[in-house]
């Protein structure tokens, strides 16, 4: 062996995995981009526009389920991360089909949910939560205020995307582990918004029947036609 092959070791080759989700990314990434920062900045003011304009909400029983959450504001965070989270499905699209039905499961989620924000307006209960200037969740609350708590989108858009990186990670082969990480970061964003007190158990449910309503739905057909026929082969 030379010296030069000590100096300048050959770089090991970067797993199939990674070179499949390499592949993702690059597909149709000015459409990507574009799409998501357009999606992302036209729900807000739909949202907001709905939530200060419906009626007078009902508010949202507890159960005794959120009385044994704790308040954890040090989860913000998490909370927030859901919209670097919604992202990945959308850039570890392989093709248009796969891009353009994650971005209408959204797109349809949103509807219903901003339907029912309309016709029966909801708002969690008023809890006893430091929120003054300087604390973590003050602008969080000012701007997001208690309204359009049931179904909870962030809830439906974090388990939505949940069930597609799932299948995404699957049909690529990636390890255990990262497959493991997409399902723990999902469950935090969704217990998230019971500990920063942003909903209740009822909306975090229907949320949760709406995220998972929607990534069944979204299945590819040959493989809801390939679970129907495992199903229907004789045992």
């Amino acid at each position: 062996m030379t010296i030069s092959s000590f100096e300048n070791p050959p770089l090991s080759n970067p797993q199939p995995w990674l070179r499949a989700l390499g592949r993702r990314c690059r597909a149709l990434w000015p459409l990507k981009l574009v799409g998501n920062t357009v999606a992302t900045a036209g729900f807000f003011p739909l949202y907001f526009w709905v939530m200060k304009n419906a009626g007078q909400p009902w508010t949202l029983p507890l159960t005794a389920f959120d009385r044994l959450i704790a308040f954890w504001p040090a989860l913000l965070s998490v909370y927030l991360s859901l919209w670097l989270y919604i992202a990945l499905p959308v850039f570890l699209a392989k093709d248009r089909r796969e891009l353009w039905s994650f971005a209408l499961g959204c797109a349809f989620m949103t509807g219903i949910a901003l339907v029912v924000f309309w016709f029966v307006p909801t708002a969690i209960p008023n809890f006893s939560i430091d929120t003054s200037p300087g604390t973590s969740l003050h602008l969080l609350k000012t701007v997001d205020a208690a309204g359009n708590a049931f179904p909870s989108l962030h809830v439906s858009f974090s388990v939505f995307a949940c069930v597609v990186l799932a299948r995404q990670l699957r049909e690529v082969a990636a390890p255990a582990w990262i497959r493991a990480l997409n399902i723990a970061w999902a469950v935090a964003i969704v217990y998230s918004t019971m500990a920063v007190r942003q909903h209740v158990l009822v909306d975090v449910l229907g949320g949760l029947a709406l995220g998972i309503g929607f990534g069944l739905a979204s299945r590819p057909r040959k493989a809801v036609a390939a679970a129907a026929a495992v199903q229907a082969r004789p045992a």
